[in-house]
């Protein structure tokens, strides 16, 4: 039973993550996360470059089309004795089939404010979670939250700069679900070895 407030609050107690099919979430497993609802709301997630324009380190960004559902990610509790995915726990998420263009590791960090590849992994201080997003009372899903020690856990969301939506901490989160990449027809577009590099 963990009571550590880095890691969060006693395991019995929190729900698992489920993905589309109301599966569990496991570390073992890969998923894409994509948008509650098709459309408008764009696809999966891929790799952009830097905002400032250079290529490394990557950026989490957002794909602008619905077809494609991005890269599958890893999410990996922090604790290292669960294998399932619960609720408001820390975890590592990574991009197990990233290119390695950069010499950044798949695993994700915040790095001035932006989500970008070359975490470390591991760390009970900086980690991400999963929390309940009820933006549509129908349809459950889920938002993307970064906590830094004791300090109060920041929102995932958006922010766009020439048309590319890049993954930072924002007020506003975005909505997310989780889809089994296994067995999923996954649409890319062939550039940089693998991946479509926004």
């Amino acid at each position: 039973l963990s009571t550590n407030p880095l890691l969060g609050a006693a395991h019995d107690v929190l729900d698992p993550v489920v993905d589309t099919a109301g599966e569990e979430l496991k570390a073992t497993a890969s998923y894409y996360v994509l948008p509650p609802i098709w459309g408008p709301w764009g696809g999966g997630l891929g790799l952009g470059r830097n905002w400032n324009g250079s290529i490394c380190p990557f950026h989490v960004v957002k794909s602008p089309s619905d077809l494609e559902n991005g890269l599958p990610v890893n999410f990996l509790p922090i604790s290292g004795e669960e294998t399932v995915v619960r609720e408001s726990t820390g975890i590592d998420i990574k991009f197990p089939g990233a290119p390695r263009i950069c010499s950044d590791l798949p695993i994700w960090q915040i790095s001035d404010s932006f989500v970008t590849l070359g975490g470390v992994g591991g760390s009970p201080i900086d980690r991400f979670r999963i929390e309940k997003h009820n933006i549509f009372p129908s349809l459950p899903s889920y938002k993307l939250v970064f906590c830094r020690a004791r300090m109060t856990c920041q929102n995932i969301g958006i922010f766009t700069k020439n048309g590319i939506s890049y993954l930072a901490l924002s007020a506003e989160p975005i909505a997310v679900v989780f889809r089994n990449a296994q067995g999923s027809s996954e649409i890319k577009k062939i550039t940089a070895g693998h991946y479509k590099i926004y």
